[in-house]
Formats: structure tokens, sequence, C-alpha cells
């Protein structure tokens, strides 16, 4: 399976690495699941500003590994591994049967984005996507006895960098490329038989779906001419009022959802550090749906 090259990340004094910071929920995961594994603060910290300075050379990333080439204070280049266990044929086909299951997601990932109904999917196949502690394995051809040391660290600071801006770098490092995870997603039926290219082009064309939009279908307007009962098409005009049949009744009303079901996939913080009450926000929203099916109820009766 190929690997993909990514050229180095400028030192972020530039206009050009000023932008990168790793804010995204996933790429905090994977960071911290280097950090907390680390035996010693001090090589993380060294680590934090090889990384930001420029010190890690162009990044390959391949099934099982991401790996480079760092340079020491002394001009000294190191080989640097990180190796994170790729899903076996057997767990990548229960993730990618449930991640088809939940409409939408392959759009969002598309985007750039990782929904946590991504992660939410691993785990209801049994599968750990992000890595935990202990699951990331630095290696470094350098002297130190650290680990990881502060070459390993500042390329998993930088990884988390990638994971920013595409998380197929985590599929690829699990063993999927982008174009087999998007391949083999196609080729399953959706709740909504959406595809890769359904969902760009409709992105495209007609916004950002909301959470009651996903996996409704385009309906394009009707051609007069296709309708024999049209004034403005090709067939005759009707020759008398038309007679509606009955409508038929109105649908239940929904019992509305508990609080704790609700925004299930908002973090807890904004991408600039705020933090978010997210036990506040689904408690309006609970007493919101509660109070529109009380009033659908009334209009009911």
């Amino acid at each position: 399976m190929s690997a993909v090259g990514f050229p180095a990340f400028p030192p972020t004094g530039t206009a050009q690495g000023a932008v990168r910071r790793g804010q995204s929920w996933w790429a905090r995961s994977w960071v911290r699941a280097m950090e907390e594994f680390a035996l010693d603060a001090g090589p993380l910290k060294k680590g934090r500003a090889y990384a930001r300075t420029g010190r890690v050379g162009p990044i390959t990333v391949s099934p099982g590994a991401v790996q480079a080439r760092v340079q020491d204070d002394d001009g000294e280049m190191y080989h640097t591994v990180v190796s994170l266990e790729p899903l076996s044929d057997d767990e990548w086909d229960r993730f990618l049967e449930a991640l088809a299951s939940r409409s939408g997601r392959l759009a969002a990932l598309l985007a750039g984005e990782m929904p946590r109904d991504v992660v939410a999917a691993a785990l209801d196949a049994d599968v750990t996507l992000l890595p935990g502690i202990g699951d990331l394995e630095p290696a470094c051809d350098c002297p130190t006895w650290d680990l990881p040391c502060l070459h390993a660290a500042a390329l998993s600071y930088q990884a988390g960098w990638l994971l920013d801006a595409d998380p197929f770098v985590l599929f690829l490092l699990r063993g999927r490329s982008r174009e087999q995870v998007l391949d083999a997603l196609r080729g399953m039926s959706t709740p909504s038989d959406l595809t890769a290219g359904d969902l760009t082009s409709r992105t495209a064309t007609s916004g950002p779906t909301g959470t009651g939009g996903e996996g409704m279908a385009d309906h394009p307007s009707p051609d007069p001419g296709d309708d024999p009962a049209s004034d403005t098409g090709t067939g005759a005009a009707p020759s008398g009022p038309r007679v509606l049949g009955e409508l038929p009744p109105p649908p239940d009303v929904p019992e509305p959802p508990a609080a704790a079901d609700l925004l299930p996939g908002v973090p807890d913080r904004t991408p600039d550090g705020t933090p978010v009450d997210v036990a506040a926000l689904r408690a309006v929203l609970a007493a919101a749906a509660l109070a529109a099916a009380e009033r659908l109820t009334a209009l009911d009766r």
C-alpha cells in the first residue's frame, strides 16, 4: 500500500505557520495520547519548540506509521517514527458498515471534518479509531532514552497538525487510504443511497445540511411541459375544475427527545478554547422541543 508524503511545515513565525495549531478535537485526542504516555514533560516542551521552529522535515504517512527526519540543536538529523497499529480487515469491514449507516457523515469527512458520529460508528463496530494512552509507539535513532524523545514529540505534534487539516490521515494510519475508504462507502447501501459525489454536489448546491435535513433527496422542479394538464405545456388545457381527494390524517406528534439525547456531537469548547455549557444548551433545546410538541398536540385536537 502506497505511502503519502507531506512537505515540511515552515516555522510558525511565518504568516503561513500562524494558522496551524491543531485545534480540532480529533487532533487534540492524538496529542493527548502521546502526552499522557510521556514519562517526562521536558522532552514534550522541547518537542513543541522543535515543531514550531521547523526542525521536522517532510513527513511520510503510511499504514501504521508516520515518520520524518528531525534536526537536533547540533544540526544532526535523526530518523523518527511514531507507529499506530492498523485495523484488521475484519475491523475495517465492521467500521465501514457502521459508518455507511450514518447518513451525512461522508460529506463532513470530505469537507475536512471528523464528526463525533464517526468515532461513535467505530464504537458501534467495536473498533478503536482514535489512539489512546500507549497506542502510539515512538522510535528514534537518537542516543537519548526518553520515551518519547524530543524528536518523536516534535513529529507527533506535527502529525496532529496533519490530522487537523485532513481526518483521512488517521484512516491511512489505521490501514486504509482515502480512495479505499471512499470506494468502499460508495459501494455500500446507505439509508438515503448517497454516494460521495451525491453528498459533495448537494453540499455545493444546497448549502450545509442541518440535523433534520440529512439524507433528504433533491427533487428538481417539474417541467411544465411534462404536465398534460398544464396550460403552458404541450397538453390540452383542463376542461373543468380538478377535484382533489380527501387529505390524509396528520402524522402523530413525535415524543420530544430527552435532554441527554440532544447535541451528541457538540464539543465542550470552541476552537479558540472558550468553554461551552453543553448541559445548558441541551436543557434549552429540550424545553423548546417539549413546547413545540404541546402546541402541535393542541392543533391536532
